[in-house]
């Protein structure tokens, strides 16, 4: 589970790392009702940049928050974890530790949706007063 085998050198300890992220990424999707909401906004988000002929710099960004709000809930996720690890039992520090985690997920996805206004109101009203004007 772990790369501790100090005789793993080379290919064979890359694709074993490869392996153990995908299982970790697997395990997320499938238990995390927040990722896989975060997916499917994700996919109609750059199907709606190509719709909408998003210029190349601007899809760049989208990708790059994306992968932003994605990483966060994967990391929300392990530190949820780590926390559910250490104490079964409730505890307000441990409460406190997993809403931070969550805020930050939070924040970001706030951040994204601001991005996102700007990267496509434009481009939406644009497409709105061609066809008005017609």
């Amino acid at each position: 589970m772990d790369l501790k085998d100090k005789n793993l050198w080379g290919f064979k300890r890359l694709l074993r790392s490869f392996v153990y992220a995908w299982t970790g990424l697997k395990y997320v999707i499938r238990y995390e009702q927040n990722m896989r909401i975060h997916l499917i906004i994700s996919a109609v988000v750059m199907v709606l940049a190509f719709i909408l002929d998003v210029p190349l710099n601007q899809k760049v960004i989208l990708l790059l928050v994306v992968g932003m709000v994605l990483s966060l809930e994967v990391m929300n996720t392990a530190i949820e974890r780590t926390v559910d690890m250490i104490t079964e039992e409730y505890h307000p520090k441990a409460k406190v530790a997993k809403d931070i985690a969550a805020g930050a997920v939070f924040i970001f996805s706030i951040i994204s949706v601001l991005i996102g206004l700007a990267i496509f109101l434009p481009l939406i009203f644009e497409r709105v007063s061609k066809i008005l004007g017609s």
